[in-house]
């Protein structure tokens, strides 16, 4: 009779490979592809008048993975569940435990799935927390009541296959207000004064901005007042008043949280939320090295803490001597502190399991979002421990007459990180006064050549809409979610259709307007900023043990009750009228209407419908190149009958559609074209479309429920 083996229940079958790369055949591993459990899809699934109970089930598709679960752990001498180190792990390997009737399942977690990590965490082993379990179970129905109580009055009062949620409303809340502000702007005129100057004994020119006027600040309110002033100057003399030198010093960047991380490959890759956070999750859960077998690349990435491990930060210390010199080293490990007061700092920062493993060497083995985001966190870690940039700032007054001048240089003394890594910015007007270049040399009294005046018309401007990066930027800043939840909400927002993405920044549609408006009247304390950040605190505090979530619930309940049949009787019917766009019909010549389908979907009509019946889609692509004729862009479309679907935006001319959708990662085996795609016999995972090659793997579903609709 065979010896039993201990089993190991992870999330994801990409782990199970990475895990008996390094543990071999002494244990048996399996994977839970994610959740098995869940509220039902049909009915409400809580049971509001005894305590909250909620009404779990086997998802449909886990039932062939439970089933196999439940036989290894019958052949087991113990059983680990080692699903992901945070809340919803957690329920996660609560709902394994339940589902497979186990008494006694040991609990273990690690931050990387490192050898190192792995053969530390079976040395602690714990029972399953049900605090932590609690909390997750207060979120989980929290998002049910919200979604499935509030989005029928969104169907009976709008239209069919609305949704509301949790989060996601005070989301769309955000971008709606950000909007009016926008058109509520009025723009006030105000002009600056630059001169062109430089040393009479050499041609060095620089820029001077007018600063005082009669050691006032200046203030320049339209044309003739600038003219008037240029007139002025024109016979002044230009003499170096005051030169103050400082040196100034930029510090490296923490290493990223989720959030951060979303931020900055926003800002110089161009990635959505959704499209890092997989090619995060890959370079987690394991990448197959040659010779190595298959290894995890990356910490844990669903995180708030910018703590490092003293081993990782001294493998960091030792690779930065070794190839920039110790110039380049702090006396002592740099510690970065968490800029989040509510951070729950569970475990580490994002970053390489091993900073030894450069970008350039795994290259051959990465696909190109997953090297492209590995470089990044790579080099934001090494930055991070790395001496700051040093510069020399120089900043020259200059007087002519009663007016006041003031240039600003910079010299670089010292690379410091900046030899490796430079952040990202958002809507950065202003150049840092590190960045401007060098000034020439002057002293003090010296009478410079005026070259040029050039006033210049200016009009302040009103807020920008958010992008990707500043909206979870704020998200973050606010409470509002998690680092779990910051993909799915940017996600969901877009594919309800209550905003879209113009130059890639967001735009409330008529839709977000309608249904924003709607819910902050009748449900005003569901769509407060500060409300939803008290849950997030509410949720920790039951997590920590300092709060019962079934109370939690009880106290949001009643309130949320008495508005919800307040809007039952109250709440009006709305209509969602067509509106003009900028673009005419290219048949008729006649203005295009932005109008909605039955199914939601907006799309360009003409306005002379029903005689001219020309229509164009508003989808924003998928970011996947059409695979037939590899110029344009695959979109999401709807069929008559309202059945999502995919094609080229170039139909008619290209007739490329799928039924299945194509996600932007190219196949690692023949770089074909690969769709998500879920069947009773294989579940979910990502499969190629070339015929012959049959790569696939499976997708670990971790749903989110901040957008439930019944």
């Amino acid at each position: 009779m065979p010896q039993k083996k201990p089993l190991i229940i992870v999330e994801s079958p990409a782990k199970t490979k990475t895990l008996k790369n390094f543990l071999g055949g002494a244990y048996d591993i399996h994977a839970s592809v994610g959740h098995v459990r869940d509220l039902p899809k049909s009915r409400l699934g809580v049971d509001v008048e005894h305590d909250f109970q909620p009404s779990y089930s086997i998802i449909r598709d886990r039932k062939k993975v439970v089933e196999d679960l439940r036989k290894a752990a019958a052949k087991a001498s113990e059983v680990y569940i080692a699903s992901d180190p945070d809340r919803e792990g957690e329920a996660i390997a609560w709902h394994v435990a339940e589902a497979l009737k186990l008494d006694e399942p040991k609990r273990i977690e690690f931050n990387e799935i490192t050898k190192s990590a792995v053969t530390e965490a079976f040395r602690h082993p714990r029972t399953i927390d049900e605090k932590r379990v609690g909390a997750q179970q207060a979120r989980r129905v929290l998002d049910r009541l919200v979604g499935y109580k509030i989005s029928p009055l969104l169907w009976t009062r709008v239209k069919r296959n609305l949704s509301a949620g949790r989060v996601q409303s005070v989301a769309v809340r955000l971008i709606c207000e950000r909007e009016r502000e926008i058109q509520g702007f009025v723009p006030v005129e105000y002009w600056t004064l630059t001169a062109r100057l430089t040393p009479q004994d050499q041609v060095f020119p620089f820029e001077a901005r007018l600063l005082t006027i009669d050691k006032d600040k200046a203030s320049l309110s339209n044309e003739g007042e600038a003219q008037a002033v240029v007139e002025e100057l024109q016979g002044e003399t230009y003499r170096v008043d005051k030169i103050t030198r400082t040196e100034r010093k930029r510090n490296a960047p923490a290493p990223f949280i989720t959030s951060t991380l979303q931020q900055e490959a926003s800002r110089k890759l161009g990635f959505g939320s959704m499209r890092t956070m997989r090619a995060a999750q890959d370079l987690y859960e394991g990448i197959e090295l040659g010779g190595e077998g298959s290894v995890g690349l990356i910490t844990y990435l669903r995180t708030d803490s910018t703590r490092v491990s003293p081993e990782a930060v001294a493998e960091c210390r030792s690779y930065v001597t070794d190839k920039y010199g110790s110039e380049y080293l702090p006396g002592s490990p740099r510690v970065h502190k968490s800029s989040n007061k509510s951070a729950q700092d569970a475990h580490e920062c994002i970053r390489p399991t091993s900073v030894l493993r450069e970008p350039a060497a795994l290259k051959s083995f990465l696909s190109s979002d997953q090297f492209k985001l590995y470089t990044l966190i790579w080099q934001r870690f090494v930055a991070s421990q790395m001496n700051p940039a040093l510069y020399d700032v120089e900043r020259v007054d200059i007087q002519a007459g009663r007016f006041g001048f003031r240039a600003t240089g910079s010299t670089e003394k010292f690379k410091g990180f900046r030899v490796l890594y430079s952040e990202g910015t958002d809507d950065k007007k202003e150049v840092d006064d590190e960045d401007r270049p060098p000034l020439p040399s002057m002293t003090e009294e010296q009478v410079l050549k005026l070259l040029e005046l050039v006033p210049d018309q200016h009009f302040t401007e009103p807020p920008p809409r958010y992008t990707e990066a500043t909206l979870v930027k704020t998200l973050e800043e606010k409470g509002i979610g998690r680092p779990s939840t910051y993909a799915s909400i940017v996600s969901t927002i877009r594919d309800r259709g209550y905003v879209v993405l113009e130059q890639k920044r967001f735009k409330p549609t008529d839709l977000g307007f309608t249904v924003n408006d709607l819910l902050v009247k009748h449900f005003p304390s569901i769509l407060d900023v500060s409300f939803t950040a008290n849950v997030e605190t509410q949720l920790d505090e039951v997590e920590n043990g300092k709060a019962d979530w079934v109370s939690l619930l009880r106290e949001f309940y009643g309130p949320f009750e008495k508005a919800l049949g307040e809007a039952q009787e109250k709440m009006e019917r709305v209509k969602v009228e067509p509106r003009e766009s900028d673009e005419l019909c290219p048949k008729c010549g006649r203005k295009m209407l932005i109008r909605q389908s039955r199914s939601g979907e907006e799309f360009l009509g003409c306005s002379g419908y029903p005689e001219c019946k020309t229509t164009k889609s508003l989808q924003p692509p998928l970011d996947v190149k059409c695979p037939t004729c590899h110029e344009g862009d695959v979109i999401q479309r709807r069929s008559k009958r309202g059945k999502i679907f995919f094609g080229c935006n170039r139909w008619p001319d290209c007739d490329f559609v799928s039924w299945d959708k194509p996600v932007s990662e190219p196949c690692p085996q023949c770089g074909g074209l690969m769709v998500d795609k879920t069947t009773k016999a294989r579940g979910h995972e990502v499969r190629c479309t070339v015929e012959g090659c049959g790569y696939s793997r499976p997708v670990v579903e971790k749903p989110e429920s901040e957008d439930e609709a019944a």
